[in-house]
């Protein structure tokens, strides 16, 4: 039996505070095969990240507590496993590009003293990875992954890169270091890939290399990739598949140019309402009301009811499961089949 590479179920997380358990994460069903983009979308604060972190068990347990759920990756539950073997993954089959580069390298190692050892790492699952052969030596394979470093600098467009390798990360700025970051995820062929907003702190053209490369990481080695971002843009240009978050609930997914061309769910068409066109006028933006609600005291439930223009007094009543809109595309909200012109409106 052939298992999807990822597949997250029912997944439920809850985060302890001094002013109680927040139900950040409230029943995520995602689907990842090899070959797919799957864009993650959402405001801040509605989950994003932390699905992406547990599917790495990176999220520290206690505060939070997965109350039930399973993350299987390629068959096996993450969530059940030793957390040895979950460490045995990281960096060869599940690679991370973390949010915040400032954070995320080792201030006191040289950038390419990081990346190879990563490369190295990884080469222990994937020998081909490094190109050596069988009987290499330790100083060949070291050379090996210093090669992969500097050339993996220079595809994330990083000027000079064999003499980069050298410099520690506080000579690098805020941009360079999440090249690093991103080359550094990439060293490895992982067979997923998550990556965090890994072009926020970009320039367009930067960006849209980073973006290609990782479309062309994709096509040459067949791996899954999911890309955590406020952009719809880049995921229009980017991904293969987009599932919409608010509040800890996968609200809409599918085929990108099915979700994008026809959004079913009010929160969905929300968001592609506030993108301003070239035919916006100064001023015009179409801001949506309200904010993510306090998942301490979340409302019962939709919880996008609250700010939903089209919500019933059944929306606050009823939590939706997700509905078929068409083909592979789904919304959970419980009005969709109430009228045709509804889903269009």
């Amino acid at each position: 039996m052939t298992h999807p590479l990822l597949d997250i179920r029912n997944l439920h997380l809850t985060m302890t505070s001094f002013d109680g358990a927040a139900h950040v994460l409230n029943g995520i069903d995602l689907t990842v095969n090899r070959g797919e983009i799957w864009g993650l979308v959402g405001e801040s604060g509605c989950g994003k990240s932390l699905t992406g972190l547990s599917i790495s068990r990176l999220v520290s347990t206690p505060p939070a507590r997965y109350i039930d759920g399973e993350i299987l990756f390629e068959g096996r539950d993450i969530l059940s496993i030793p957390l040895k073997e979950v460490q045995s993954l990281r960096g060869k089959r599940i690679g991370m590009i973390f949010q915040d580069p400032t954070t995320n390298l080792n201030p006191s190692y040289r950038i390419g003293e990081q990346l190879v050892d990563v490369a190295l790492a990884a080469a222990s699952h994937d020998a081909s990875i490094l190109d050596c052969p069988p009987n290499a030596s330790r100083r060949e394979r070291r050379r090996a992954a210093r090669r992969l470093a500097g050339d993996m600098l220079d595809r994330v467009g990083i000027p000079n890169a064999e003499a980069r390798l050298d410099n520690y990360p506080h000579e690098f700025s805020g941009g360079m270091r999440q090249r690093v970051l991103i080359a550094m995820a990439l060293i490895g062929r992982p067979d997923l890939l998550i990556a965090d907003e890994p072009t926020t702190a970009l320039d367009v053209s930067v960006q849209a290399q980073i973006l290609k490369l990782l479309k062309g990481t994709v096509a040459d080695h067949f791996i899954g990739v999911i890309l955590i971002t406020h952009n719809l843009g880049v995921v229009a240009e980017t991904c293969s598949h987009v599932a919409v978050m608010y509040a800890g609930n996968i609200v809409e997914s599918g085929p990108v140019a099915e979700v994008i061309e026809r959004p079913a769910h009010p929160y969905t068409k929300a968001l592609m309402a506030s993108i301003p066109t070239k035919h916006s006028k100064r001023g015009s933006l179409n801001g949506l009301g309200g904010s993510v609600p306090n998942l301490i005291s979340a409302p019962p439930g939709c919880r996008f009811a609250p700010r939903c223009p089209r919500a019933v007094e059944a929306c606050t009543q009823t939590l939706p499961k997700p509905v078929q809109v068409g083909g592979t595309h789904h919304a959970a909200c419980i009005r969709l089949n109430e009228t045709e012109d509804l889903v269009d409106a």
